[in-house]
Parts: C-alpha cells; structure tokens; sequence
C-alpha cells in the first residue's frame, strides 16, 4: 500500500479565512480501523497528521470528512477524525443502510454527522433502492445526502433525487466528462435539479477531466458556477484513491483551479467559506 502525497505546492491564491474543504478522506491506521473485506480498491494510509499539512499549506480551516467505499458502513475511522479535528471545525458524511436502528443514526449525529452517502461508482456501496427509505429516515434529523453516481445516470436519477425530503449534494460534478458537451441529456437533467433549489454541487472534477492541467474543466465548472452559486462547494478528495496508476493531483493546483474559475471575489467567498456555513452548520 502506498502512503498519502507529501504536501502540496502552495497554491497563487490561498484560501480565505474560514475556507471549507468539503471532500476528502481519513483511511487508517488499518490495524484500528480495518478496510472492508467488499472494497474494490486498496487506498493509502491517510492519516489526520498527514491531512493537516494539507490544509495548512492551502489555508483550510474546516474539514468535511467523507466516508469512503473502501470502509463500508464502519464509520469509526471518519468519526475518530472528526474528533481529532475538532466538532467545531469538522463534520462527517457518514455511510449507512436500512438496518441502522434510531439509536445509530442519534450516535452518529452525537459524533458529528450531517450527511449520509450513497456511491454507485465505487462499489461496496448503500444500493441506490434505499435512497427513499434513507432520507425520510435522515430528514427530521436535518441531514443531507451525498451522492457519486455516474454521469450516465442522471437522466433517470435527477427526477428521483427531486422528490426527497432533504437536500442532496452531487459528487464530482456530477461525473460527467466535459467531452459530453453543454447539450448531453445527462448534464441537462443534472441541471434541472440544481435548478430545484434543493441541489448542490462539488466542483471536485480532476476525475471527469482529460487530465493535466485539467484546463478542459473551466467551461463546465463556469457554468455550473453561473447557475447557483450559493450552492457550489469545493474539495480536496485527498489522497485522491484509484487513479489507476495516473499521477496524483497537486492540491495546490486543484485550489488554483477552482480561483480560475470562479469570476468574482464574491464566488471566491462564497463557495469556499459560506456555501459550506450553511449546508454544515458551522
């Protein structure tokens, strides 16, 4: 197993003062917090230690830390981090199923989840069929949920999303490769649920890219951008698991990136401190 990148090159443009990085992982150590045996992956050792020279470098003072496939339902690992990190600059995207009793899900709020995901990418994932039963079970919590799917599923996702109880936020631009044009059926069902007020989005998109400089990723970015801007976040997704054996992004490119596409010091601001205010609470 390899171990998780050094530090980042710092980036042009640091982070404003209360920055959110909305994705990334904590994995390890694995002889506390062991792997599930249905993963398809093995990631890095990721540890908290090795995640804060991250944001140090970049400037993020706030940590939403996502539960990866690769550790199933066992939340411990995420939830360890989050106290590591502190309640009050950090939070949890947990994962979950139907046999979560009430109690669970009030222990998880208790540790600082806000948010339940579901990846149909990855494997080893919540089938997509609880998505219903989940959310009307999460809403009176006040809970989101997160979903990576993949970009051929949103004409037929879109419209079941929509009718939810709670908010949903979209994993890496919603996986939909720049290649695919302004005009795919995928992208205009994708928009079509941001347009509903109830969606937000990850601009995380190094993994719908061509590859670097990922300069292919603007134009989408922009329009996504331009369509709801109060409810665009961004993310790190370090230590950035199964590439495939493709070099590993900078982050201090994926934050410049993110300053290349937005068009205003507003955005700048809104995407990196206040969207994330308040979908998570801060």
């Amino acid at each position: 197993m390899r171990t998780a990148q050094g530090a980042p090159t710092p980036p042009r443009s640091r982070a404003p003062a209360g920055a959110t990085d909305c994705h990334f992982h904590i994995f390890g150590p694995f002889e506390h917090f062991p792997l599930s045996p249905g993963r398809r992956y093995d990631p890095p050792l990721a540890l908290v230690e090795d995640y804060r020279s991250v944001a140090t470098r970049l400037g993020l003072a706030r940590q939403i830390v996502v539960q990866a496939s690769v550790m199933g339902t066992d939340n411990r690992c995420t939830l360890d981090a989050v106290a590591r990190f502190g309640r009050v600059q950090a939070r949890a995207v947990a994962v979950i199923d139907d046999g979560f009793s009430p109690e669970q899900l009030r222990e998880l709020a208790a540790g600082g989840v806000i948010g339940v995901r579901f990846n149909a990418v990855s494997g080893n994932g919540t089938p997509l069929d609880q998505l219903a039963p989940i959310a009307h079970r999460i809403a009176p919590l006040g809970w989101h949920l997160q979903i990576y799917a993949p970009g051929e599923a949103w004409p037929d996702l879109a419209p079941r999303l929509a009718d939810l109880p709670v908010p949903v936020v979209i994993d890496h631009m919603g996986g939909i490769p720049p290649a695919w044009g302004k005009d795919h059926p995928a992208l205009q069902a994708l928009y079509r649920l941001l347009d509903g007020g109830q969606a937000w989005l990850k601009l995380c998109g190094y993994r719908v890219s061509a590859g670097p400089p990922y300069d292919d990723l603007q134009p989408a970015a922009r329009r996504f951008i331009r369509r709801a801007p109060e409810r665009m976040l961004w993310g790190t997704d370090w230590p950035h698991t199964s590439l495939e054996g493709l070099a590993l992004p900078d982050d201090g490119v994926l934050l410049d990136l993110l300053a290349d596409w937005v068009e205003t010091p507003a955005d700048w601001q809104r995407i990196l401190v206040d969207n994330p205010v308040r979908l998570y609470g801060f």
